[in-house]
């Protein structure tokens, strides 16, 4: 006799816990390097000639970047509304720099 497929727990669960963790961890330690660097830009920015900067165009420090990083959770969160709204706003600014105070600008 075959069991029923169980929708509880899985002993999977905490290795998708644990890369989960792993994963925010590194894409938070990879945008905060580059952007608080002296490119001013991950890779993917300069291919594109962009540059995140603070609101007086001077370089971000890593504690910056790293409220940049996690504020895009929250423009993710609430639909991409977040980053829609930098169609509507002076200075091009998603929610995740207006929170950050940074700007991305062309090179």
């Amino acid at each position: 006799m075959s069991r029923p497929p169980s929708f509880g727990p899985s002993r999977h669960a905490p290795f998708v816990g644990i890369t989960v963790v792993i994963s925010v961890l590194l894409s938070w330690c990879y945008e905060a390097y580059f952007l608080s660097s002296n490119r001013q830009a991950t890779p993917g920015k300069m291919a594109l000639g962009l540059k995140v900067t603070n609101l007086n165009g001077q370089r971000i420090s890593f504690d910056q970047a790293t409220g940049r990083h996690f504020a895009k959770y929250l423009s993710r969160v609430i639909l991409l509304i977040g980053y829609i709204m930098a169609a509507f706003t002076e200075r091009k600014q998603a929610l995740h720099d207006v929170i950050a105070g940074t700007l991305v600008l062309r090179r």
